[in-house]
């Protein structure tokens, strides 16, 4: 963030230009008897050997549906 490159500046136009494809989408949540939140997570640590990098993902449900 202190000394952007020509890289950063492609990769902000390449972002932009996604999210103006995708204005028109969203996240529909609709009514639902269950209000319940449910988080799952994993995770791997040290799971590349060759770099000793650990990675892991999250899910989140409000109800029925997928929020991130």
């Amino acid at each position: 963030m202190h000394a952007p490159t020509d890289s950063h500046w492609t990769a902000v136009k390449c972002i932009l230009c996604y999210l103006q494809g995708t204005i028109t989408y969203g996240l529909y949540i609709t009514c639902s008897s269950s209000f319940a939140l449910h988080g799952f997570t994993d995770a791997n640590w040290v799971g590349n050997i060759d770099d000793s990098k650990s990675t892991g993902g999250y899910l989140v449900f409000f109800g029925q549906k997928l929020i991130l």
